[in-house]
C-alpha cells in the first residue's frame, strides 16, 4: 500500500490535461460560434435557437447527474471514471461533426434536426466529460498535488481555446465548398469540426492512458441514490459554490454568445495600422522562420492600411482572451499559495469585472482599448474557472469528513450541471435579447440591436458576477484553515481504515 500522500508526476498530470485539451476544441466552439453558426449560417432565428439552447441544456443539466452517480457506482479494471474516457470519445466526435452539419431541410425538419443533433452532443459530451472531471477528486488527495493538477487542466482548456479562437473562423472560410457563400460557409464549419473531432479523439485516448485512480472511498458498504442525495443536500458549502458557478457562467456565457456579432455588426470592418505591425513581425520573425524549416512559401507582409473583417477581429479578440487566460491559469498554484484558494479568486473575479463593464465606453474604432482590456479580464477571468474546481473537491473532500461517505462523481457531475444550467440561461437571455432588438442575420443592423451587442458585452454580464462574487465573500466558508484540518482526519481514517491511496 502506498502512502496516503501520493504526488503526480508531471506526465501524469500533463496527461490529464490533454483531457481538457479534446474537451474544449468542442466546447469552445460551442460556446463562442454556435449561436452565429445557427443564425447566420443554418438558418435559425435567434429566439429559435435561444429556446433550443435552454431546452437542451436544462435536460443536460438533470442527465449530468445521472452520468455522475452512475460513474460512482461503476467498478471496473481501469477504474470508475476512466473507462467513460475511452469508449466515449469517437461516438461525441461523431455527435459533434454532426451538430455543425447543415442538412438539406425545409423550416421544420432543420429545427428537428438541430434539436436531436445538439442534444445528442450533449449528453455524449457529458458521459465523457463528467467522469474526466471527477477524476480529479480520486488521483491524489493532496492538496497541492490537486490545485497543480486543475491548472494542467486548464492549461489544456484554454490551449483548446486559443486552438479555436485563431482557427475556426479562418478554418470555416478556408475549407468552405460550393457557389453560393452559404454554401461555402456549410461545408467550411462541417470540415473545421471534422479536424477537431478527429484530435480530439487522440487527445481523450492519451489522458486516459496516462492517468490513475487511487483514492478509494472509506465507507465499504454501498450507498444508495437517495443517501448520496441528501448528503450533497446538506453540503452548505458545494451549495454555494453551485450558485456561485451558474452565475460566473452567466457572466462568461452572454458574452461569448455575441461575441461573433458583436465584432461582425457593430465594430465592422477597421484599418489598424499598429496591429497589421504586430501581424507582420509576428509573420516574419516567428512564424516565416518555421514555414521555412518546410521549404513552403512564405507568408508576406500585409500592408498598414490592410482593411481587417470580422472574421479577423473575432479570432484576434478571442485568441488574446484564450492566450492570456493560459498565462493566468499557469500561475494559478501561485495565486493560491500566495493568498489562498477563496482570496484569490475574490481579487482575481473584481478585476474581471472591471475590465468586463469597461466595454461600454468603447467605440467601434477603440480598437487597442478592446484588445487591452480584454487582455486584462482574460489573464485575471481565466485562473477563475481553475480555482473553483479545486473548490469543488474541497467540498468532496468536506462532505467524505462530514458524513464518511464519498460519492466524487456525484459532486463533480452536479457541479457541472450548474455549468450546463449557467449556458442554458445564459444562451437563452443573449439569444433574446438580440431577438428583442430586432436582429436579422446578414444585414445591416439597427441601433437599438448595436447598443443591445453592447451592453451584451459590458453592463449586462456584470449583473451576475457581482451576486457570485457576493456570494464568495459572505457565504463561502471552506477556507485553507478549515481545509488542512479536514484532509489531515480524512487521511488517519483512511490509514485506520486500510482504504488509503493505492
Amino acid at each position: 500500500m502506498e502512502s496516503t500522500h501520493t504526488k503526480l508526476k508531471f506526465r501524469e498530470k500533463v496527461g490529464y490535461g490533454f483531457g481538457d485539451l479534446g474537451s474544449v476544441l468542442f466546447w469552445q466552439t460551442i460556446m463562442v460560434y454556435l449561436l452565429y453558426f445557427y443564425t447566420d449560417v443554418f438558418g435559425l432565428t435567434a429566439a429559435t435557437a435561444g429556446v433550443m439552447f435552454f431546452v437542451s441544456r436544462v435536460l443536460d443539466a438533470f442527465f449530468d447527474v445521472v452520468i455522475g452517480m452512475t460513474a460512482d457506482r461503476t467498478e471496473t479494471r481501469w477504474g470508475k471514471f476512466r473507462p467513460y474516457i475511452l469508449f466515449g470519445a469517437v461516438p461525441l466526435a461523431v455527435a459533434a461533426v454532426a451538430a455543425f452539419t447543415v442538412p438539406s431541410f425545409g423550416g421544420t425538419g432543420k429545427i428537428v434536426y438541430a434539436y436531436i443533433t445538439f442534444l445528442s452532443f450533449m449528453f455524449l459530451y457529458s458521459t465523457v466529460n463528467i467522469p474526466y472531471t471527477s477524476l480529479l477528486g480520486v488521483i491524489s488527495n493532496d492538496a497541492v498535488d490537486r490545485t497543480s493538477a486543475s491548472s494542467f487542466k486548464f492549461i489544456g482548456a484554454y490551449l483548446a481555446g486559443i486552438i479555436v479562437s485563431a482557427t475556426a473562423l479562418p478554418f470555416a472560410k478556408m475549407f468552405g465548398k460550393g457557389g453560393t457563400e452559404l454554401e461555402i460557409a456549410q461545408s467550411g464549419w462541417h470540415t473545421t469540426m471534422l479536424i477537431y473531432a478527429i484530435a480530439a479523439v487522440l487527445f481523450f485516448f492519451i489522458t486516459f492512458l496516462s492517468t490513475k485512480e487511487r483514492i478509494k472511498p472509506i465507507a465499504k458498504e454501498k450507498t444508495n441514490i437517495k443517501s448520496d442525495l441528501k448528503d450533497i443536500s446538506k453540503n452548505i458549502p458545494w451549495m454555494v459554490l453551485f450558485a456561485i458557478t451558474i452565475l460566473f457562467i452567466l457572466f462568461n456565457c452572454i458574452r461569448l454568445n455575441v461575441t461573433t456579432h458583436y465584432f461582425k455588426y457593430y465594430v465592422g470592418e477597421q484599418s489598424v495600422p499598429w496591429l497589421t505591425d504586430i501581424l507582420n513581425f509576428f509573420r516574419g520573425y516567428i512564424i516565416n522562420p518555421i514555414i521555412s524549416l518546410f521549404g513552403n512559401e512564405k507568408l508576406t507582409v500585409l500592408n498598414r492600411n490592410e482593411t481587417f473583417g470580422f472574421e479577423a477581429l473575432t479570432s484576434i479578440f478571442n485568441t488574446v482572451g484564450q492566450t492570456l487566460s493560459l498565462i493566468g491559469v499557469i500561475l494559478v498554484p501561485w495565486f493560491a499559495k500566495t493568498f489562498g484558494r477563496k482570496e484569490a479568486t475574490i481579487i482575481l473575479f473584481v478585476t474581471a469585472l472591471i475590465c468586463t463593464g469597461s466595454f461600454i465606453f468603447f467605440s467601434p474604432e477603440n480598437i487597442f482599448l478592446i484588445l487591452f482590456f480584454q487582455a486584462i479580464g482574460s489573464i485575471t477571468g481565466g485562473p477563475i474557472s481553475a480555482l473553483l474546481w479545486v473548490m469543488y473537491a474541497d467540498t468532496a473532500d468536506y462532505s467524505e469528513w462530514k458524513t464518511g461517505r464519498r460519492a466524487t462523481g456525484l459532486i463533480f457531475s452536479a457541479s457541472i450541471m450548474s455549468n450546463k444550467l449557467g449556458w442554458a440561461f445564459g444562451s437563452m437571455i443573449a439569444a433574446f435579447i438580440l431577438a428583442s432588438t430586432g436582429f436579422v442575420a446578414n444585414v445591416t443592423q439597427n441601433a437599438g440591436t448595436l447598443n443591445g451587442l453592447k451592453s451584451m458585452m459590458s453592463v449586462i454580464p456584470v449583473i451576475p458576477g457581482l451576486l457570485a462574487l457576493t456570494l464568495l465573500i459572505f457565504f463561502y466558508k471552506l477556507d485553507e484553515k478549515t481545509m488542512k484540518k479536514v484532509q489531515e482526519d480524512l487521511n488517519q481514517r483512511r490509514i485506520e481504515s486500510g482504504s488509503s491511496a493505492i
